[in-house]
C-alpha cells in the first residue's frame, strides 16, 4: 500500500493521504490526464500522446496519480490501461467541505462582533 493510500480510524483518509491526493492534484498534466480519464479508460500510449515527453517521464505521472488512489491500472498483454477512480476525489471535497464551514464560521463570529461593536460604541 502507498503512503498516500493511508486510511486512518473509520476509514477517513490520514493527513498524509490528503496530502498525497493534493499533491497530485498539483500538476496540470495529471488533471489534464484525469479530466480526459473521465471519458473512460485508456492506454499509457493514448493518454502520454498529447504531451511533447519522454514515455518514462509521463509513466511517472501515472504512477503518482495512481500512488494517491485517483486512478487504477491494469495489464493485458502488453498494454497498461488506467482508469478514473473517482470516489477518492471525495478526500478533496470532504477537506474543502471542512475548511469552507470552518470558515464561514469564523466569519459568522467576526460579522456578529462588528455588528455588536457598531450598536455599542465605545
Amino acid at each position: 500500500m502507498f503512503p498516500a493510500m493511508a486510511q486512518g480510524n473509520a476509514g477517513t483518509p490520514t493527513p498524509a493521504a490528503i496530502d498525497g491526493v493534493f499533491r497530485a492534484l498539483a500538476d496540470p498534466k495529471r488533471r489534464d490526464v484525469l479530466e480526459r480519464l473521465n471519458a473512460g479508460p485508456a492506454s499509457v500510449s493514448d493518454l502520454a500522446a498529447p504531451y511533447r515527453m519522454a514515455l518514462p517521464s509521463f509513466v511517472e505521472h501515472l504512477k503518482m496519480l495512481e500512488g494517491a488512489g485517483l486512478v487504477r491500472s491494469r495489464k493485458a498483454g502488453r498494454v497498461r490501461t488506467y482508469e478514473l477512480v473517482p470516489e477518492r476525489l471525495r478526500v478533496v471535497d470532504n477537506w474543502l467541505r471542512r475548511q469552507r464551514t470552518l470558515w464561514e464560521g469564523r466569519l459568522d463570529r467576526l460579522d456578529a462582533y462588528l455588528l455588536a461593536k457598531k450598536e455599542r460604541p465605545e
